[in-house]
């Protein structure tokens, strides 16, 4: 498999770091996941796991489980004799705490001097804020996303997908420090990966974010274009109060979708002021309301018009394209689960071993270290 020659030791807890650890696992790199004896709370948190921990199985496949307490002596020690031949090191501890148990990234580094240390913090290693504790919603908070989530005049409204977290922390954790393992290629030299939740929040606002910067001028939440003001780029009810997504931008499209709701007479009034957009809508949602859902998804069912069922994740699992994707694989070792999005041609990722127990291979990793990898991992 692609990575199966990286040794990743994951200290991480809850969501950001488990997701990034798990790209790497599912491409084949021998992933350490290290543990308190009380264990990750993703395992047991009731607020975010059910009593099949769902999510942390999903996160945690393909890993090893290491129970060390890293305030002993005896901890610590183990941890930097695995660390002498690991390529990787992922915490997501606040700035500081890794110093104060002793293994910080310069204690680290002095032992090996290949090692690319990332850590995951909500606001980075630098800065007044650097030490605040913070989650997911704080995050986007600040970076301003929530303010623009939601309908007009109405409160914000949090995503129920955790940007922050995966797409500000995971994902660009991941991205950097496969960055730094390209570098450390050239140099021989490992590095510090410093990602900070908020920055990465902040990064992604490349649609609405640019405009403020250049010209000073603050769009309201449900004014976007892709936010809730155009017509052509907005959700409609259904006759039996279900819901569609229109994403007709392109005039081509608009055209298509105008035509295909026999309404023609709303082409020409695609790009109007906000006015002409509230009735627009209207007359949009009038049309809507004169159909089911199920006669909507056979019209639409072949059309280019962007037109698109919102929905339930029942009916997305059962989804042809989702389907064909093998994005929900049902035959993983733990269950159903959501497969790698990442597809490489000749070194695909693969779901070999479900999450581990809690400690599942202390004693294996304890007397051999990174000797006795599990055997699938190398395939």
């Amino acid at each position: 498999m692609a990575l199966n020659d990286l040794r990743v030791l994951d200290l991480s807890r809850l969501l950001p770091g488990p997701y990034c650890s798990m790209m790497f696992a599912d491409f084949g790199a021998d992933v350490i996941k290290i543990e308190s004896i009380d264990g990750d709370p993703a395992r047991l948190d009731p607020l975010i796991s059910d009593e099949k921990q769902a999510m942390f199985h999903s996160l945690n496949r393909n890993k090893r489980s290491l129970c060390l307490d890293l305030k002993s002596p005896e901890g610590s020690n183990h941890f930097l004799k695995l660390v002498k031949e690991a390529d990787v090191v992922i915490e997501s501890f606040r700035p500081g705490v890794m110093d104060r148990l002793g293994i910080g990234y310069e204690t680290l580094k002095s032992e090996n001097k290949r090692l690319v240390y990332c850590a995951i913090t909500g606001y980075g290693q630098s800065g007044p804020d650097r030490t605040k504790a913070g989650h997911n919603v704080n995050f986007i908070s600040r970076a301003g996303i929530l303010d623009l989530s939601g309908h007009a005049g109405e409160k914000p409204v949090i995503p129920p997908a955790q940007i922050g977290d995966i797409g500000g922390g995971g994902l660009l954790a991941f991205s950097g420090i496969m960055i730094a393992l390209h570098e450390r290629d050239r140099t021989g030299v490992g590095q510090f990966v410093d990602i900070s939740m908020l920055d990465g929040a902040l990064s992604w606002m490349q649609t609405s974010l640019p405009q403020f910067l250049s010209s000073g001028a603050q769009e309201s939440r449900g004014e976007l274009p892709l936010s809730g003001s155009l017509a052509c780029y907005e959700t409609y009810e259904t006759k039996d109060n279900r819901w569609f997504a229109v994403g007709a931008l392109e005039p081509k499209f608009w055209r298509l979708f105008c035509e295909q709701i026999d309404r023609p007479d709303l082409i020409s009034r695609q790009t109007g002021d906000a006015a002409v957009q509230r009735e627009v809508k209207r007359e949009v949602q009038r049309e809507f309301h004169k159909r089911s859902f199920q006669e909507w998804s056979a019209i639409f069912a072949n059309s280019d018009a962007c037109v698109t069922p919102v929905a339930t994740f029942a009916e997305m699992t059962k989804d042809p394209q989702v389907v064909h994707r093998e994005m929900i694989q049902d035959d993983a070792p733990s269950g159903r689960t959501i497969a790698q999005p990442i597809r490489l041609s000749e070194t695909p990722a693969r779901v070999r071993t479900g999450a581990p127990a809690l400690g599942e291979h202390t004693e294996q990793i304890i007397q051999h270290g990174w000797v006795h990898r599990n055997a699938s991992v190398k395939e």
